[in-house]
């Protein structure tokens, strides 16, 4: 009786730690987002962690003849990939991100964790057309 107690026992444990590997620590997905990067922070109350949010600009939408938006929410683990970051702001950046099933607090808000950036461009602006002047004869 005492050895099946601890058979079940390391049976639950095991379980429990390949439940953990597979809920936090196993990479679901790897892709590639881009976007015009509209900040990254450094917050929290416990966990300090660095969040981000990249715009994408999209083209499908709901209603007919409209542009959506679409916000990607990101964490960065590397503190000098946050600071790289922090100075892009407002640039169209590429960034490497890998998808977790679950959040940990130390590693971030978000299960999509950015761990490079991939390129990054100036945002051009754009240029008004040029509007023609009438002369009016008095």
């Amino acid at each position: 009786m005492k050895k099946l107690g601890i058979i079940l026992t390391v049976m639950v444990v095991v379980g429990l730690l390949i439940f953990g590997y597979f809920r936090f620590y196993f990479v679901f997905g790897e892709g590639v987002k881009s976007g015009e990067l509209n900040y990254v922070v450094y917050k929290g109350l416990f966990f300090k962690t660095y969040e981000g949010k990249l715009i994408q600009s999209g083209i499908r939408s709901k209603a007919a003849g409209t542009i959506q938006s679409y916000e990607f929410e990101f964490s960065v683990e590397d503190p000098e990939l946050a600071e790289q970051l922090m100075l892009q702001s407002g640039r169209t950046l590429e960034l490497h991100y890998k998808e977790y099933f679950g959040v940990l607090p130390w590693r971030g808000f978000t299960k999509f964790v950015v761990d490079s950036i991939i390129s990054s461009e100036r945002v051009q602006p754009e240029v008004e057309p040029e509007t023609a002047t009438h002369e009016v004869n008095l």
